[in-house]
């Protein structure tokens, strides 16, 4: 295993703050390490663009005036479980890491919150989806922030439903991420009187998607639910353009759809999608600040809810163990997190229940038709906004054992 190469080859590191280290500080520093895709498929929703915003957390905290010295290292883990665990071992044995943030890719997530919690380090989770983090494989040591397959289910699955797209087919990335959000969809859509009449599982990444395509055409369903994600989305959409699946009659509910996702399609062909997100960067005067800061720091990318979603879940970090004066007891940190209310410019107020899912609105957004757009980034339209009360699931219902009752 190519380990310290791997690491030397994909990390980086950006020390921030100054002024004197604070002994309660394991080392003297608060470590951030970033973990996600650098340079897959997920590398413009999340990537580089991740460790920007981690970085632009951390200024706007004022660790610097705080006397908090604070660094970030960010490493590739190649959406490879096995790679992620790699490095989320050594940066918690060796490189006295604190904190690790985003890790899309469900699979290797899952990994992540066990070495957290076995380690008693924290996990703070944007990037990954799949609703068991706060579910049977919840832990005290991992906070889920920004959206998970149940809200995209809630979301989009009901809203197509309760619009006239009673019978669904599924087209899913076979790993953990594709498989959690078809359960959760298929859940939503029977629950509001749907049929699910069957579902194809592709290889992750996939390439060429005609054969599913082509049976999801032929199941006649009024929606095909593409249940992936970034570059997987984008290919799907594509190639569903050139069979002429919505000139035929089928609705295609992007399930996972990210803001860079329409940018790479282009309105032309992502136009009329309905698609759930936790942040748009236009849609408020915080969010259009922010932007307008991290876009020249990615290439000129406008952030996504993974990207937001990073920075916010850092800020209330880094206020947390300013509370404690203490990172050393992940455990103790999170519980911290947990007490004090969630406030910052990206997704306003909110909490973080005991199983450790971050709760804020959700948004049902329909993109633009290319007329209706006024310039460059101006994708989305707001078709409802969904109440932090509904749009995560009930914590009754999730089987988290760090849930009495």
């Amino acid at each position: 295993m190519h380990l310290n190469k791997l690491i030397g080859a994909t990390a980086l590191a950006i020390a921030l703050g100054c002024g004197a280290a604070h002994a309660q500080y394991t080392d003297g520093v608060i470590k951030i390490g970033v973990l996600n895709d650098m340079s897959g498929l997920y590398a413009d929703l999340a990537g580089q663009g991740s460790v920007v915003a981690a970085k632009m957390a951390v200024e706007d905290f004022g660790a610097a005036a705080k006397g908090m010295k604070v660094e970030i290292v960010g490493a590739d883990h190649q959406n490879k479980p096995d790679v992620g665990s790699n490095i989320a071992r050594t940066w918690f044995d060796r490189d006295n890491v604190d904190v690790i943030v985003d890790v899309p890719t469900s699979s290797v997530a899952l990994a992540v919150n066990e070495i957290a919690r076995e380690k008693n380090k924290v996990f703070l989770g944007s990037g990954p989806a799949a609703s068991d983090l706060t579910g049977p494989k919840c832990s005290p040591n991992t906070v889920h922030w920004t959206y998970d397959t149940w809200a995209l289910a809630n979301g989009t699955g009901k809203a197509m439903v309760k619009t006239g797209g009673d019978t669904w087919f599924f087209i899913t990335a076979d790993y953990a991420f594709g498989k959690a959000l078809e359960r959760d969809t298929t859940e939503i859509v029977q629950a509001n009187g749907g049929k699910v009449l069957g579902s194809v599982r592709h290889p992750f990444p996939g390439t060429d998607f005609s054969s599913f395509l082509l049976q999801a055409q032929a199941s006649k369903a009024k929606v095909i639910g593409l249940a992936n994600a970034g570059g997987d989305t984008i290919n799907s959409i594509k190639q569903a353009a050139e069979f002429g699946i919505t000139q035929g009659g089928q609705s295609l509910a992007g399930l996972l759809v990210f803001i860079s996702d329409v940018h790479a399609l282009g309105l032309q062909t992502a136009q009329g999608l309905v698609l759930t997100e936790a942040f748009y960067w236009d849609q408020n005067d915080a969010s259009r600040a922010f932007a307008k800061r991290f876009a020249p720091q990615f290439k000129n990318l406008m952030p996504t809810m993974v990207q937001a979603g990073v920075y916010a879940a850092v800020l209330h970090y880094l206020k947390a163990v300013e509370a404690l004066k203490s990172d050393a007891d992940g455990k103790a940190v999170v519980a911290k997190m947990k007490e004090m209310p969630t406030d910052d410019p990206l997704f306003g107020k909110g909490t973080i229940r005991a199983d450790g899912r971050k709760i804020h609105d959700m948004y049902l957004f329909e993109v633009k038709k290319p007329s209706e757009s006024k310039g460059a980034w101006d994708y989305y339209k707001l078709r409802a906004t969904i109440p932090a009360a509904e749009a995560f699931r009930p914590m009754k219902d999730g089987g988290c054992p760090l849930v009495s009752g």
